[in-house]
């Protein structure tokens, strides 16, 4: 043989830390027992047992995205494939799209848009806002786009554009079909894709769901779906025309070798979610929240985001003068094993609040963690006001940690 074998190739167990790191950054996420098995095993991808599966899969998506008759599919790929299947399925080239930005993931909805050759026109909110009505509204009546993208929870910038409703509602008056990033969202809080109109839900594994990367979601309504289908013209994508994934998802026919392992995960963590229900699950991952920010502010630190607009799935903390982000985060990773996330630009740090992230033994490790690892940098803070105040918010709500 020319090329000889690589030598010196580490196993994982050298590789990997002997401990594993407590998960608590803007995704992945903790995944339960039972989805982490299922990830572990492999059946045949077109047989009857995954037919059974993927028919549950759709029912309980529709539930978790409260949704009669949107049309589901799953996609072989992180939350940016699914919006990238939204985006080239429901994107027309030569159309126009009007993108509503708050930040990185936003500006990715937009950036897609035009590669499949849209007339894009980006709508930049002001840093730390959520998207007015009246604006989006505004810019609506004066571009008159076909389609419409945003974020509900933009987890760069931890802004929340909570009036999606109202935007949605706007957009449907002009014929607009909608496009909703839900990434880190869906099933941390509220959202409605039948009473408020949305037209392409997307969401990734990795996040709110609490399953593994690399396995993602996606809804179509069905005014969605008929222009789908009524596109005469050939998408340049594959893998991501839905009109080829329909044929696995509803026809139990082949489009390409589904992510068997991926899909029954995705399942195990959906049946969580169903089990605990919307309702107490919007309920513990708010309560959550609003105790580490309660944490977070005692011991001295600010929040990035004002309240009317803050994103409680991915909470943005202030970096005082003096402090380093990738010090801070490299001290809390070695020192404690707990890893939050950087930023895409602003002087902030992020710990997320999403799925498994949000159980009472995470917020205390992660906040002990975050506070001495500022005090082991020179910042003093009051790292006992802050576990109190932790304590006193969980105590207060009767926060318990459910299934």
């Amino acid at each position: 043989m020319r090329i000889k074998s690589p030598q010196g190739i580490l196993s994982l167990d050298s590789i990997l830390p002997e401990e594993p790191l407590l998960m608590m950054g803007a995704g992945p996420v903790p995944i339960p027992a039972r989805v982490a098995a299922a990830n572990g095993i492999v059946i045949n991808h077109l047989g009857d047992t995954m037919a059974q599966i993927i028919e549950q899969v759709k029912l309980m998506s529709r539930y978790v995205f409260q949704t009669e008759t949107g049309h589901i599919l799953g996609v072989a790929g992180p939350g940016s494939a699914a919006m990238e299947m939204a985006v080239a399925n429901l994107v027309v080239p030569g159309s126009k799209v009007l993108s509503v930005c708050n930040g990185f993931f936003s500006n990715r909805l937009a950036e897609m848009a035009e590669r499949v050759e849209a007339n894009v026109v980006r709508l930049v909110v002001e840093e730390g806002q959520s998207a007015d009505p009246a604006v989006v509204t505004e810019y609506i009546a004066q571009h008159k786009p076909q389609v419409l993208t945003i974020v509900q929870g933009e987890t760069s910038s931890t802004v929340c554009n909570n009036e999606l409703a109202a935007i949605a509602a706007a957009a449907k008056a002009h014929n607009c079909l909608v496009i909703v990033d839900a990434v880190c969202t869906l099933s941390t809080m509220e959202f409605d894709m039948d009473e408020w109109g949305i037209d392409a839900v997307i969401t990734g594994g990795q996040k709110g769901l609490s399953c593994i990367p690399g396995v993602s979601l996606i809804g179509f309504s069905s005014k969605a779906w008929e222009h789908i289908q009524s596109r005469s013209d050939q998408l340049r994508h594959w893998c991501l025309d839905a009109k080829l994934a329909d044929q696995f998802w509803y026809k139990k026919s082949y489009h390409y070798t589904a992510p068997v392992s991926g899909i029954l995960a995705i399942h195990e963590a959906l049946r969580l979610v169903c089990t605990e229900t919307l309702k107490v699950r919007f309920d513990r991952h708010l309560r959550s929240s609003k105790a580490l920010q309660a944490g977070i502010d005692a011991m001295g630190l600010t929040l990035h985001v004002k309240p009317a607009a803050r994103l409680n799935s991915v909470v943005g903390i202030n970096l005082p003068d003096g402090v380093e982000g990738k010090q801070l985060l490299s001290t809390m990773s070695n020192r404690y094993k707990v890893e939050i996330s950087g930023s895409f630009g602003a002087n902030i740090v992020r710990i997320g609040q999403m799925g498994e992230q949000c159980r009472a033994h995470n917020l205390f490790r992660t906040l002990h963690a975050f506070g001495a690892s500022f005090n082991l940098l020179g910042q003093k803070l009051d790292l006992p006001a802050g576990m109190a105040a932790l304590e006193g918010s969980l105590d207060r709500h009767g926060f318990v940690d459910q299934i």
